[in-house]
């Protein structure tokens, strides 16, 4: 492997640090909502936030919450098949694919901040309650933020439809 076609593959995986400090923000703030909040209690923050320490034992919005034991593996196991996926994705970007290397960054430490909650504990911990009035926005966390993030960066990045030739 040529020095240039190896600073290729590995300059692009900078960006793992943006993904390590999602996972550390998202860990940091579970552990202190869950040693301190009382499950399903809120605390007001503004007339449209709370914190309220949710267990999503399902994927996203609790889909398969009520199905058995089997989709907590299932679902760690696709989690971490695509995050290496994107990690491999990751490495053979360009350096100017800045844009889309942040997108990927986010949604891999946010998939992997929920599939550490989901092996340990079974579910993942939600505790980002937005709501107005009675309506309600499915509790969330600091990964899942990360994840929406990332996934509306792609969606730009791929709408912006840069010629083929700035790709490569």
């Amino acid at each position: 492997m040529s020095v240039s076609s190896q600073l290729k593959t590995t300059r692009p995986l900078k960006w793992l640090w943006l993904s390590l400090l999602v996972i550390l923000l998202d860990q940091i703030t579970k552990i202190w909502i869950n040693s301190t909040l009382t499950l399903n209690q809120p605390v007001n923050i503004l007339p449209f936030f709370d914190f309220r320490l949710l267990y999503n034992p399902g994927a996203a919005w609790s889909i398969l919450a009520t199905a058995g034991e089997w989709k907590r593996w299932f679902l760690s196991g696709l989690a971490i098949i695509i995050s290496g996926i994107i990690v491999v994705w990751l490495s053979r970007l360009n350096l100017q694919q800045r844009w889309l290397a942040c997108a990927l960054a986010l949604v891999l430490g946010g998939a992997l901040g929920n599939v550490i909650d989901r092996i340990m504990y079974g579910y993942v911990i939600d505790f980002i309650d937005i709501y107005y009035q009675a309506w309600h926005w499915p509790a969330f966390n600091i990964a899942d933020s990360a994840i929406s993030v990332g996934a509306v960066m792609l969606l730009i990045d791929a709408l912006r439809g840069y010629p083929e030739e700035e790709n490569r």
